[in-house]
């Protein structure tokens, strides 16, 4: 066989290997599943380190554990795996390249009219960390993200309109959700439940929360533990494209927020 053809052969089967391990480890980001995987890499590097050292009793014990850990694995996780293996068959290829303006756009929209309004909302929008443990907190939705939806979940008397919702990629992925309350004491004593619970969220993981005061229909984004208050539009929608952006996800933009 030719020599391109076997570095093309090569190519193609590193491709297929990291497209598979990158599907297993987006769908177990935010799982306990991705703690196992974990365990189970350094397991299989101890045993690698076993077999160079020669050590052959530790290496056929660890044989014999990894048979039996199979079936283990299979059984407690069977939800997860589930879970996955459903998400992969329902997965929406076609819209992962959604368009974030028009999603922001749309929230934008909705946090002003909930806001002219006085009607508390509290709108979580998913970076990095995954958010799966706190949409199952509430109730699970995969609707595309609008403004009419956001605004009659956050209708008052209504069933949902006491959580948070969530939103991961250009989906609803949850709403009615419970966010952790900050621990920080310093926060002001005049914030209130709804601003806590941003709070605690954006210290969890990397999420940009907007809280909507009932009170007030003041506009606030938390992010890093910290609270930007009073935004208008104009104010809103740059923090939103700031900190939503894919090439700026991982920044903190310190310009737009100021501490409770």
């Amino acid at each position: 066989m030719p020599n391109y053809l076997v570095l093309a052969k090569i190519f193609v089967e590193i491709g297929i290997l990291w497209f598979i391990f990158y599907v297993i480890l987006m769908f177990s980001r935010g799982t306990r599943g991705v703690h196992v995987l974990k365990g189970i890499i350094l397991i299989a590097l101890f045993f690698i380190i076993t077999q160079k050292l020669g050590l052959d009793s530790i290496n056929w014990i660890l044989t014999k554990l990894f048979a039996i850990s199979v079936i283990g694995f299979l059984i407690i996780f069977q939800p997860e795996l589930r879970r996955g293996l459903a998400g992969i068959g329902q997965h929406r290829w076609s819209e992962i390249f959604f368009k974030e303006a028009e999603i922001i756009k749309e929230v934008v929209k909705a946090s002003l009219s909930l806001s002219k309004r006085r009607i508390g909302a509290l709108i979580a929008i998913q970076r990095e960390s995954r958010l799966n443990h706190y949409v199952e907190s509430g109730i699970e939705i995969d609707a595309k993200v609008n403004t009419e939806l956001l605004m009659t979940i956050f209708m008052p008397n209504t069933p949902l309109h006491d959580g948070g919702v969530i939103i991961s990629g250009n989906r609803i992925s949850g709403a009615g959700c419970l966010f952790p309350l900050t621990q920080n004491p310093k926060v002001s004593r005049t914030l209130g439940t709804r601003h806590r619970a941003g709070l605690g969220l954006s210290e969890e993981s990397d999420a940009v929360v907007i809280v909507i005061s009932e009170e007030t229909g003041s506009i606030s984004v938390a992010t890093g533990g910290k609270l930007t208050h009073d935004l208008d539009k104009d104010a809103l929608s740059r923090v939103l494209n700031n900190l939503c952006k894919p090439e700026r996800k991982k920044k903190d933009i310190a310009s737009n927020r100021s501490r409770p």
